[in-house]
């Protein structure tokens, strides 16, 4: 049996990167607001919410 670790916790689940947009998802048209902006701001939040739940999990890969 192994020991649960941090990772397994459900009440503090590890945050998910965002999936990265396919080329082919951008229309290349020249939108105020691009696929791949998204993709960066989604990034930024997921890097920021990574490092606050490592902080609480010190232990954790």
């Amino acid at each position: 049996m192994s020991t649960p670790t941090a990772a397994d916790d459900p009440g503090d689940p590890r945050p998910q990167e965002p999936e990265r947009p396919l080329a082919s998802d951008c229309c290349e048209s020249g939108c105020p607001i691009c696929v791949f902006d998204l993709y960066a701001e989604q990034m930024q939040h997921y890097r920021e919410q990574l490092a606050a739940w490592r902080a609480r999990h010190p232990g954790a890969e």
